[in-house]
């Protein structure tokens, strides 16, 4: 466990985290007058996201142009309702 003021915790905090991160430190303790402030710790790990790109592939159709429904959807928007 490490003790840093907050001076140096301003000044480096890019290290500092990565420093947590990587393991090197298991904790950082902030103080600030010379009095335990905040203490810098490392996340639990998290599990992977699965790949998202292609989730909804083949779970609709696109039309071949997205104009198509306008009139339709303005319609809806507008309180008419057309025929379809």
């Amino acid at each position: 466990m490490t003790y840093i003021n907050m001076l140096e915790a301003k000044s480096s905090l890019s290290r500092l985290v990565d420093d947590v991160e990587s393991g090197r430190e298991s904790e950082i303790i902030i103080a600030r007058g010379g009095r335990p402030a905040a203490r810098l710790v490392p996340l639990a790990p998290q599990p992977p996201v699965a790949q998202r790109i292609g989730v909804a592939k083949g779970k609709f159709v696109l039309p071949a142009s997205i104009d198509t429904h306008n009139e339709e959807i303005a319609a809806l928007f507008y309180g008419e309702r057309k025929p379809t």
